[in-house]
Order: C-alpha cells, then sequence, then structure tokens
C-alpha cells in the first residue's frame, strides 16, 4: 500500500504536471496584469506582499514549464502539441505591460534577464526542432515563436532602459568645448601685434536671466490659473520630461528652474499636485513599466504585427484537425491562446487610456480620452498619510514574551507597523498650506546665498518671523543644526506636538493649525520609526534615540499607573489616557536639565520635549499653532530634500509618500543643489573699435 500511494501520485503528476503549470502561468499573468498597477494607487503592505509573490512566481513558473517541456516530462502530451505550448511560456516572460520591475534593483539585474532570455528561447526552439518533421503545428509554433521573443524582448530592453546608470546616460547632454579658445587667442594676438585696440567681450547664453523668474515676482505671485483635466496631463509630462533626471542627481540649467518657477509660481494648490501627481506618475511608468519602452510609432507597428500572429495562431489552431488531441489538452490549448489573445485586448486598453496617449495623441482625440469614464483618474497615487503617536506606542505597549517571539522570527517591524501604524486621507487644506509655504519661501530665494539657505533650514527660518523665540533657548536650540542633530530636533518636536495638542485649551474650537501640526508630527515620526531606510539620509541615531525616549516613558507610565487610571472614564478610552498621561508628563518640575542629571548614556529626549512644549506654551494657543505647523513643514521639506532620490523613486511602488510630492516641488520651485544657478556664455567677441568677430 505504501508504494502504491507514491506510484500513483507519480502517474498523476506525469499526466497533469504541464498541463497545471501552464495554465497557472497564465493566471500569474492575468493577476499581474489587473493588479500590478494598483500598488502605486494604495498604501497596502499585503498588497504589495501579493504582488510580490505573484511577480517572482510568474517567471519562475514561466521557465519550470520550459524545462517540463525540454526535459519530455509530461509523457501524456506529445512533443508535437508541446512545442506549441512553449512559446507561449516565452510571451508569459514578456511580462504585463503594467510591471517589468518590482523594484529598482530588478532593474540592475537587466543582464541576467538577457541571458535568462537567451536560455529560454534556445529551450524553446530546441523543442521546436524535436517535434520535426511531422508537427502538424509547426507554422502555429513558429508564429507564437516570434510574437513570444518579441514580448521577452520588450521586457528585456524595457529593463535595460530603467537601470539608473542607463537612465542617466541617457540625459547627458551633447559635449560643448565651450568658445574656441585657440581661434580666439590666434585672432586676439594678432590685433595686439598690429597695435589695434581690441577687447573680449562674453555674451550671455540666450534665455539666462538672474535667479528670480522675472522682476515682477513679487507682484503677479498669487495671480493663479485654472487648468483644464488635459493641461494638468500636458504639463505634468513637460515636466516629467525636464525632471526626470532628478531620480539620478542630474543637474539642471537656470532655463529649467526659471520656467519651472514661472509655471508653479502662478497655480492653485490643487492644480499644482494634479501636475506632480502626473509627472510622478510618469516617473513610475518609466522606472517599474513597460510605457515609455512602447511609447513609440515603431513598436505600435510591432506590437501589431504581434497580435496579428496570435491572431493568426487561434484561426489557425480552429482549423486544423485535432481528432488526435485528448480533449483536455484542447481545453488547455484555447486557454492559452484565449488567454494571449485577451491579456493583448486588455494590454491595447489600458495603453489607449493612459496619460502616455493622451499626451501624444492629436488635440481632439486626447479630449475624448480624458473625459471618457475610462480616462477619468481620481487619483494617481494612494493619496494617503500613515500616522505613528509617540503616546499612543508608550500606552499600548505588547506583552514582553511577544516581543521576545518577535525579535526571533525577525517580524518586530512588521507587526509594530501593523499594531501602531494607521492611515489617513491627506487632505486638500493641508496641501493647499504646505504648497503655499512651500511657495512662500520660494520667492524669498532671490540669491543663490538665500536659496541654500532655505533649502537647509529645519526651523530657524520660520523663527526669524517670531521674534519672541529669542526669549526661549530651548525653542532655538532645539531646531539649530549647531545645536542639535535632524532626528533629534523631529523627536523632540513630535513629543512636544503631542504634549501640547493633548493639553491645549482650545480643542473643541477645531483650530486648523492645531491639527496640521498633529497631523505633520505624527507622518514625521511614522517616516522616522518606520522608514528608516527613506530617512537614512537624515536619521541620525534617530532609532536609537526613540527607543531610549520610549523605554524612558514607559517607566514613567508604569510609575504613575493608579492615578492615571483613576482620571481615565473608561479603561478603553485611549483618548483619556493619552490627555491624563500628557498632562502628568507636562506636571514635572524641569528646572535642571535633564542631561546634566542623566549625563549622555541615555539618548533619550523625553523630558527635554516636556521643557520645549512648556517655553512653547508661552506663545499663546493661536501663535503657538501657527508657528509650530510652519516649523513641521520646514521640517517636512529638509527631509524630503535632503533623502537620496533613488529612495523617492521607490516610494512610487508603494503608493507613493507625501514626502515624495514636497521634494518634487521643492525642485521644481528651485530650492535645493541640482541647478546650475549662474548663466555659462555662449560665445565671446573680439571688439575692435567698430568691427567685430565673433567665436562660437
Amino acid at each position: 500500500m505504501s508504494d502504491h500511494v507514491p506510484t500513483r501520485a507519480k502517474k498523476l503528476w506525469d499526466e497533469w504536471n504541464l498541463r497545471c503549470v501552464v495554465l497557472i502561468s497564465l493566471l500569474f499573468q492575468v493577476v499581474l496584469i489587473f493588479l500590478a498597477g494598483s500598488r502605486k494607487r494604495r498604501a497596502s503592505l499585503w498588497l504589495t506582499w501579493f504582488i510580490w509573490i505573484c511577480y517572482l512566481l510568474a517567471d519562475w513558473m514561466a521557465a519550470f514549464a520550459v524545462g517540463l517541456i525540454s526535459h519530455g516530462q509530461s509523457n501524456a502530451i506529445s512533443k508535437e502539441l508541446a512545442s506549441f505550448w512553449a512559446p507561449f511560456l516565452l510571451l508569459h516572460l514578456g511580462g504585463p505591460d503594467a510591471i517589468t520591475a518590482f523594484s529598482l534593483e530588478d532593474n540592475e539585474l537587466w543582464i541576467r534577464h538577457l541571458l535568462g532570455f537567451i536560455i529560454q528561447l534556445i529551450a524553446v526552439v530546441y523543442v521546436f526542432f524535436q517535434s520535426l518533421p511531422n508537427s502538424q503545428f509547426w507554422l502555429l509554433t513558429v508564429l507564437m515563436l516570434l510574437a513570444g521573443a518579441y514580448k521577452y524582448t520588450e521586457r528585456t530592453r524595457a529593463l535595460y532602459g530603467a537601470c539608473l546608470s542607463n537612465f542617466k546616460a541617457a540625459l547627458l547632454p551633447n559635449p560643448d568645448a565651450g568658445p574656441n579658445y585657440a581661434r580666439l587667442m590666434e585672432e586676439y594676438s594678432a590685433m595686439v601685434a598690429a597695435r589695434v585696440p581690441v577687447t573680449i567681450a562674453k555674451e550671455p547664453e540666450r534665455g539666462s536671466s538672474s535667479l528670480s523668474t522675472n522682476n515682477n515676482d513679487n507682484n503677479n505671485i498669487f495671480e493663479t490659473e485654472i487648468l483644464s483635466p488635459m493641461e494638468i496631463v500636458l504639463n505634468g509630462y513637460k515636466f516629467f520630461n525636464i525632471f526626470k533626471g532628478l531620480i539620478v542627481d542630474h543637474m539642471f540649467s537656470f532655463h529649467e528652474r526659471n520656467e519651472s518657477r514661472d509655471f508653479f509660481f502662478r497655480r492653485q494648490a490643487a492644480d499644482a499636485f494634479s501636475v506632480l501627481e502626473v509627472e510622478l506618475n510618469f516617473m513610475y511608468d518609466a522606472l517599474y513599466t513597460k510605457m515609455v519602452m512602447v511609447n513609440s510609432i515603431f513598436v505600435y507597428l510591432l506590437r501589431g504585427a504581434c497580435s496579428v500572429l496570435i491572431g493568426m495562431c487561434l484561426q489557425q489552431f480552429i482549423c486544423l484537425p485535432k481528432h488526435n488531441i485528448s480533449l483536455s489538452d484542447k481545453i488547455v490549448t484555447y486557454v492559452l491562446l484565449g488567454g494571449a489573445v485577451c491579456l493583448d485586448l486588455v494590454a491595447y486598453f489600458n495603453l489607449l487610456f493612459s496619460d502616455w496617449t493622451i499626451v501624444s495623441a492629436k488635440q481632439a482625440m486626447s479630449r475624448f480620452l480624458i473625459r471618457s469614464p475610462f480616462g477619468k483618474r481620481n487619483h494617481r497615487w494612494s493619496n494617503a498619510m500613515s500616522q505613528h503617536s509617540f503616546i499612543s506606542f508608550c500606552l499600548k505597549p505588547r506583552f514582553r514574551w511577544v516581543n521576545t517571539v518577535a525579535d526571533f522570527l525577525g517580524v518586530k517591524d512588521i507587526l509594530d507597523e501593523c499594531k501602531y501604524k494607521k492611515s489617513i486621507v491627506c487632505e486638500q487644506n493641508l496641501k493647499e498650506f504646505i504648497f503655499n509655504e512651500l511657495r512662500t519661501k520660494a520667492q524669498k530665494a532671490q540669491t543663490n546665498k538665500m536659496a541654500k539657505e532655505i533649502y537647509s533650514a529645519r526651523g530657524e527660518c520660520v523663527l526669524l518671523d517670531y521674534p519672541r523665540h529669542y526669549s526661549y533657548p530651548l525653542i532655538s536650540s532645539s531646531v539649530s543644526d549647531l545645536e542639535s542633530e535632524y532626528d533629534e530636533s523631529l523627536l523632540m518636536w513630535h513629543i512636544a506636538t503631542e504634549l501640547c495638542y493633548f493639553t491645549s485649551t482650545d480643542q473643541s474650537n477645531n483650530n486648523p493649525n492645531r491639527e496640521i501640526c498633529k497631523v505633520l508630527s505624527d507622518y514625521m515620526l511614522y517616516l522616522l520609526v518606520m522608514r528608516p531606510k527613506l530617512m537614512s539620509a537624515v536619521a541620525g541615531i534617530g532609532q536609537i534615540r526613540f527607543t531610549d525616549t520610549c523605554e524612558e516613558a514607559k517607566i514613567f507610565f508604569q510609575r504613575w499607573r493608579h492615578e492615571l487610571i483613576s482620571t481615565w472614564s473608561t479603561p478603553t478610552n485611549i483618548g483619556d489616557r493619552k490627555v491624563s498621561a500628557c498632562e502628568k508628563l507636562m506636571s514635572v518640575k524641569t528646572v535642571v536639565k535633564p542631561r546634566e542629571v542623566k549625563g549622555d548614556r541615555s539618548k533619550s529626549l523625553l523630558f527635554d520635549a516636556c521643557m520645549l512644549a512648556h517655553e512653547l506654551e508661552k506663545f499663546g494657543e493661536v501663535r503657538k499653532w501657527e508657528m509650530m505647523s510652519k516649523v513641521w513643514v520646514e521640517l517636512l521639506a529638509y527631509a524630503a530634500s535632503h533623502c537620496r532620490a533613488n529612495e523617492h523613486a521607490r516610494q512610487l511602488s508603494e503608493g507613493g509618500e507625501l514626502i515624495v510630492f514636497v521634494w518634487l516641488q521643492m525642485a521644481h520651485f528651485g530650492l535645493g543643489e541640482q541647478f546650475r544657478i549662474e548663466a555659462g556664455h555662449a560665445r565671446a567677441k573680439l571688439l575692435a573699435k567698430e568691427v567685430n568677430t565673433e567665436y562660437p
């Protein structure tokens, strides 16, 4: 009996292995073509994992099926039919347009995909020749082989183009030697020898100007114009072509800077964010999909030819006699052919209503596409902000044994994200506030020095508008890059914001600045604690500071646990728990600086933040929240502009982040180090009395 079961299982596997594997391979293609694009619109950990698993298994399953066919391990299927199925797997390995790379690292492995393509193609051709000369499907196999080989080539080419080194190389300008120095000196020496009075004049590059966009910026900065949906897409594409080099730290000219500033200075916040959304959508497509690769007339023609080949295969298979083919094999073949046709139609449909078609179509056609139900897009990113609250984290600790097991399994960070992270909608009033603050700062950047000061500020520039802060040294030192590191400033301001928020006297007045402070504070702590890779350029020892501060807070709350419980209306009311906890923290007398008592061993900032909160309270309710909201925008802008560009690009495949929009918006306002601010010289002239000679 023990030998009988494995024999039956082996027989069942030999009979159905290839049929099941090719159908599962097709199933993964269907899942990816419909779900892969949703990862840029939904910030869901489970969705990301599911797409990642499908992405990996899709390639593995197709390659495994090719291996089964090439080794002849399916005895129940004829070699002729198996050789016809093999090119379908090349088609599957080519993947859908919606995803060529799951992450940026996949693009760097383009050469591995190229080698894989060559090996799989050789295997499929080998299987084809094995089926000759008696195969009735030889013509169908050749047609499908051509279509599959092209699809796989398309994917490999897309990976090659999205590889960051190749992406950067494609952006390099033509070599520029500048004015002809040797020729100029020859002419100059000849004139000097002939005692002809001569001077060298430099002609500025056409389109150069001062750092400001124009002399009237201060007057017409708020003369906004509303954009139509089509104008939003067209302008998003225009600025994508100009600023896509941000991903690879490309340098930009003063002309590009001024053009961008001039455009965004005259936009409303809603339109500006919509343009940025379209621009980032194009960046996502360029890095993770085939859209750049397929966006040309030549590729459209090749794709049309592939579709014709697939259609011919379906028509020919219908007409061929199939008496010697089993019913199950007929069904599998029809499913493969029908699936190939349907996937092709879905790809055409997605391409037709994509932003790429809108920007390349005629004006009337573009209007039709963007107004159609399929062309309307509510959003191109998740429009979500993750939140992480220090007080909530400390009041809701996990059991110690859970932490021990989670640490052992290496899933502590995942459990923390599931338990303590929450997501909220990024409201329009928050976008408007951030945009207006950045625009006001950009307007002040009239010189290169001022632009760098604003770019490097993490709260200092805001405090200049509030002279009273000089009376409170902790406020000044908490945002100074000379006295505190960025992660130290962020954590202190987050805890101080929590303390002010939950002990505020105007909680029922719905102060918009108060809510903005809370949302940005929780968002920035989420980035610092749960997105350390994104914030690695500015995080410093943020993780150590956070854990030390949490430990001190937990010890403090545990000590006063019974007193805190007596103030709660209900034990499960987390709002009451936060209020009473913050009030208890604020009641601690902080006459002596914590560092003078504890030394420098512990990096906890708990009571430093309490001291900061006490100083902030002295500004009064309205003034306090107004100043704090602006400081939080500056802290956000600092992190956005100093994080690595490739980390911003990585967020595009995970639902997007508000910090990515701020990074791009700052670049459009000219706030950064990626601009060649001063104008060069297009040519030099020799001026001799009334005669001049130009040297381009």
